[in-house]
Formats: structure tokens, sequence, C-alpha cells
């Protein structure tokens, strides 16, 4: 359209510019034009932490934080969760569209024909500490995977990325049920290929002594809804990671082993311990207006509440509420959910929240979930970043396909000494 542009003037020179917007976003290089000298840098976009940046195009996934919307590939997150299976849905998300059958059996038997780690990779983990944090060794692991398959540096052949998508979602749940029988001092288990993904990771997990591993239908279900739910979010921090590594033209392992890195910090990917935490501090129902006084007169911090995205009821929440009665049918009720779910009562019934527009986010009920599971809080995250990969995978083949994408090389604004002159040490 002819009228898509903005006409900026510059007052300290007095000159007007036409910038065209681009998807209704202004392209920050046209505004290096911009300048009071003509032999200067040009005008720049300050914008610490990317709060209003827009660093790629995307068609992955679709997020409205102010109405609460999550869809991938243009599929509502609620109906997903209802109707999918975990690699039904990983095929949308690398694909673009839903599989039918055939494409499903046939990319089901490609990711369990690469579950099997090769065996230096277990000696390798063998070598970490029996207390070692299991997301530590999942980077660690992950990057090693390089080293065995250098092929994957050929990241602009199609079969090729195609190939080492397939063999990172399947490595990844083996790897991570590794790091947790590690932990455990357990011996690993070896995946079995009659089990369908989900319960072929909760076999790595808990098998012990049986001959075969019988998993809980129901707690399968819930886990394999925790991973739909799970696998993108856009440009969050390790996705934004995962493309940056990936811009370099590093294969998908190493970039895949930062973006697990990214996810690793206790603001990304460790919230939901923090949640458990925080219920356990309460203590009791009867705890918790106290609890919630003390929080807005500003001694502490609501975890689990409000997101840099979202300024209304995540989505993912509603589900993870309505999955965590189904679990609680087999394990019992975990305390936490009672204080959990007053705690929410409250909070949305406060004027003080409501207007801070913080709302349960995602990490809210999955930690108690995961809990009653009888996962350790250390894995948590570990569980996180198993579907997450997907995600990260596809956002990286997007990345590699855009024509416009270069090398991710951010500029700054240089606020360090100008011109110093040398002293020589005796003079110091």
């Amino acid at each position: 359209m002819e009228n898509e542009t903005l006409t900026i003037t510059d007052n300290r020179t007095g000159k007007t510019y036409t910038v065209q917007l681009f998807k209704g976003a202004v392209r920050s290089m046209d505004l290096r034009q911009i300048k009071t000298e003509t032999d200067e840098f040009g005008l720049m976009c300050y914008d610490p932490a990317f709060m209003n940046t827009a660093s790629c195009q995307s068609s992955i996934t679709y997020i409205d934080g102010d109405k609460g919307i999550l869809r991938y590939r243009g599929y509502p997150i609620e109906v997903l969760a209802e109707k999918c299976s975990f690699l039904e849905t990983a095929y949308l998300v690398l694909n673009g569209d839903l599989p039918n059958k055939s494409q499903l059996d046939e990319f089901t038997a490609e990711i369990t024909r690469h579950t099997m780690l090769h065996e230096n990779t277990k000696k390798l983990m063998e070598g970490f500490h029996y207390d070692a944090h299991p997301m530590g060794m999942l980077v660690s692991s992950v990057a090693a995977l390089s080293t065995f398959y250098p092929e994957a540096k050929n990241v602009h052949d199609p079969a090729i990325r195609h190939l080492e998508t397939i063999r990172l979602i399947a490595k990844m749940a083996t790897i991570a049920a590794h790091c947790y029988r590690h932990n455990l001092g357990m011996p690993y288990v070896y995946p079995d290929n009659s089990l369908n993904d989900t319960e072929n990771f909760m076999s790595m997990l808990w098998k012990r002594a049986e001959p075969k591993y019988e998993p809980n239908p129901v707690l399968a279900r819930a886990l394999e809804i925790l991973f739909i739910l799970h696998m993108d979010h856009e440009q969050n921090c390790s996705t934004n990671a995962m493309r940056a590594v990936g811009s370099s033209l590093a294969d998908p392992y190493v970039t895949t082993a930062a973006a697990i890195a990214a996810l690793y910090g206790p603001l990304h990917g460790g919230a939901n311990e923090q949640v458990l935490r925080m219920l356990d501090e309460i203590g009791s129902v009867e705890n918790v207006p106290a609890f919630v006084d003390k929080i807005k007169a500003g001694k502490g911090r609501l975890m689990g509440f409000g997101h840099r995205v979202y300024k209304n009821y995540d989505p993912r929440a509603k589900i993870i509420k309505q999955a965590a009665e189904a679990v609680f049918g087999v394990t019992g009720k975990n305390p936490k959910l009672e204080i959990a779910l007053e705690l929410e009562r409250v909070a949305l019934s406060d004027e003080y929240f409501i207007k801070r527009k913080l709302y349960p986010n995602v990490d809210f009920y999955s930690g108690i979930i995961y809990q009653a599971m009888g996962f350790t809080t250390e894995m948590f995250t570990v569980l996180f970043a198993i579907p997450r990969a997907v995600g990260w995978l596809a956002q990286w083949q997007e990345m590699i396909q855009d024509p416009e994408q270069k090398i991710a090389r951010p500029r700054q604004i240089f606020t360090g000494h100008w011109l110093r002159d040398f002293v020589p040490m005796e003079k110091r």
C-alpha cells in the first residue's frame, strides 16, 4: 500500500525522511540514512534484551500475549494437546502441516531407528561425577554428538539437515534418561522400540528388573501433553541462542547445546523448580494470605505468575492444570496442589495482581506434575529441553533457508574511554 510509510523529521538537522514499512515494522537498516554528518555511521536502534525488535521472520509459532493465544503452524495449542501425539505435533512444527498416516508412520520409524546412542557416548556420560547436574550432562553430551557425526557440518544440504534433525530428536530422550539414571547410580536402560516415544522414555527412566516395563497410560499421556506444550514458544532466549549460534553455520549439535545452555538459566527453564520452592516456603493453604501480603509489600517474588509475552492467562497453564487432575488420580494428590490452587484463586481475585496482569504461566503447575510422577527437581529443565529441541531445530532450519539471514552481529553503543594517552609503567 502506498501509505505504508513513516515520515521522520530529524530535529537536529531539520531534514525529513520517508521510511517504508515492512509487514508493519521498520527495517533498522533504513534508519542508517539518518545522520548529522555524511561520514558518520547513521542512526541505530537501542533495544536491550530485544524487547521490541524482530530479529527474523517465522511461520512456526504465533503468540498473542494479550489474548492468551498460542498456535503452532496455525493450530491452537488446545486442539493439538487434546487430539495429537507428540510425534504428530513434532512433524507439524518441523514440516508445516499435520502428517497423514503414512507420513506419520515413516516419521515415527525414522525417529525409532535413531534412539540408540553410540557406546562411546555412554562412556562419556559415565565419566561425570555421580551428582553432576543433569542439565550440565545434557549440554555436554549433545555437544559431543558433533564429533560422532562430522557430516552434520554440511548445513546447506537438505538431506543431511533432515537426518541430523531426526537423530537429535531421537537421541535427546535417550540422553535425558541416561542423565536421570546416572544421578541415581542406576545402570542405563536401552531404548525399547516396541513402545511409543513417550512410553519408551518412561521405560528408559524407570525400568528396573522386570523383563518389560509397562508404562501407565495416564502418566504417559500427561507427559506427552507436557511435551507438546513445551515444543516451541517463538523467539525466547534459548531459541534466540539457537538462531544466533546457528547463523555462524555451526552444526546442529553444538548449536542445540548452546540453546540448552540458555535454557539452563533459572530465568528461563528453571522457573518451575522455583515454584516448588515457593510452595514449600508457603507450607500450607492457611499461610497463603500472609504470603500474598508479603509479596504485595515487595518482600519476595510470586514465582510461576507473569510472563514477558503473556498479559493474560497462559493457555498452556490451563491445559496443564487439567492434566494434573488425571495424574493425581494415579499418583495420589500432591499436597502442593492445594496450596497452588488457593494461591491462584487469591491472586486472580486481588486487584494488585490483576492490575499488573500477573496470571499463572506454564511453570506454575508443570513442576507439581513432574514431582508427582517421581522426577527430581534437577530433571525438570531436562524435561523441558526434550520437546523444545523440536522447536529449536525447526527454527534453525527456517533460519538456514532464509536468504535474509546472515551471521548474527548486533551493534553496540560505545560508552568507554574515547582516546587515552599511554602512560609508562614507572609513571602509573
